[in-house]
């Protein structure tokens, strides 16, 4: 087994875990959510971004096109969510003010399983590149797996819609990660295309740690012990990447 899906199945593993986690305490674990903001933070400044910019020259209008993929993702991310709005649990710590809808509907189930996919692709595309940056991606999503495993199930839970039925969310996201694993790993593209994707996984990370995690982390709880494993989330991975250099 490619060790790329292996590590897709490990972030699935972590997804299931902060489910049983939300099924078990209503703590919001918000030194996690700090930890996991760090962690992807890191992994786009220290590693995403250094790499596609050596890698890929190419310029639109004198502007970087790994630049452009990376704004790009973001805008992209932001676009979907206000469409669908599947990251962000109705129950969030925000105030009252600051609550999205979530339907339940297809828009919402197609979102999630794209962005699985797009965090397996993600893993499997970093292997290709090195198996250090591979590993800074892998650690960065298994935290924000179990992040969005919490954040899933809890909503389920306290809305009235867990059943039994619900549990097949585990399997699609199992299924779904270890797909885009797979074609991370084994599609057969160009070292262009690939720093390209990484570019636009840059820009995803990115608004989710800034739009999503960070936010939810620090809301209605004291902020100083957060920003310090938001910190040291940052801390661990510029150790990560120095390590593998």
């Amino acid at each position: 087994m490619h060790i790329a899906i292996l590590f897709a199945a490990l972030t699935a593993a972590s997804t299931a875990v902060g489910g049983f986690v939300a099924l078990r305490t209503r703590d919001r674990l918000h030194l996690i959510l700090g930890l996991a903001a760090g962690l992807m933070l890191g992994l786009v400044g220290f590693d995403l971004i250094p790499t596609v910019y050596s890698s890929d020259h190419t310029q639109i209008g004198h502007v970087p096109v790994v630049a452009l993929m990376m704004v790009g993702g973001f805008l992209a991310l932001h676009l979907i969510e206000r469409a669908s709005a599947p990251h962000e649990p109705q129950h969030s710590d925000y105030e009252d003010g600051h609550v999205h809808t979530l339907d339940g509907g297809i828009a919402t189930g197609v979102a999630m399983v794209g962005h699985v996919f797009l965090d397996g692709v993600g893993i499997g595309a970093a292997f290709r590149v090195s198996s250090t940056l591979g590993v800074a991606v892998f650690i960065a999503l298994l935290v924000h797996a179990f992040n969005d495993g919490l954040n899933t199930v809890a909503f389920l839970v306290r809305s009235s819609r867990w059943t039994s039925r619900s549990k097949r969310l585990l399997a699609v996201d199992f299924l779904s990660r270890i797909s885009g694993a797979a074609v991370g790993s084994y599609w057969i593209v160009s070292t262009t295309f690939i720093s390209l994707y990484l570019a636009l996984f840059a820009g995803f990370v990115t608004y989710i740690a800034t739009s999503h995690i960070l936010p939810e982390a620090h809301a209605k709880h004291p902020s100083r012990w957060t920003l310090v494993m938001t910190v040291l989330g940052v801390v661990v991975m510029w150790g990560v990447v120095a390590g593998g250099a």
